[in-house]
């Protein structure tokens, strides 16, 4: 189905890749259920994003946009405290957290251009 391996590989390295995919059958069946997962709720987000997107109550979307923006600052929060203690992720948080907090900047942005078009 995926290329799970080989993403890993890309994203981390070989050495990390083969470490964060488990040493075990049970912990690599593990692994791919929580991926699994992972993938799923990535696509019900989108969809949940594309259904707000053809909501003409700016309201409900500025609403919407501050909870995406504090989901994203949470996320980096979570990245800072949790991921930069596993070894062999703590190369790669710093990257994530900016990630998290452009994404929240996007939506912060797209607060403040509505509040313009609201006021202007």
């Amino acid at each position: 189905m995926l290329y799970l391996e080989e993403i890993s590989v890309v994203g981390h390295g070989t050495e990390t890749a083969q470490k964060l995919l488990g040493s075990t059958p049970h912990d690599r069946s593990l692994i791919q259920i929580s991926i699994s997962f992972a993938g799923l709720l990535l696509f019900v987000v989108g969809f949940l994003v594309f259904m707000v997107a053809f909501v003409k109550d700016r309201e409900f979307q500025s609403f919407f946009a501050k909870g995406c923006a504090l989901l994203h600052v949470a996320m980096a929060l979570c990245r800072f405290y949790f991921e930069r203690r596993v070894e062999d992720l703590a190369w790669d948080w710093p990257r994530q957290v900016a990630g998290d907090f452009v994404l929240a900047l996007s939506w912060v942005l797209f607060i403040v251009y509505t509040w313009r078009e609201k006021y202007d």
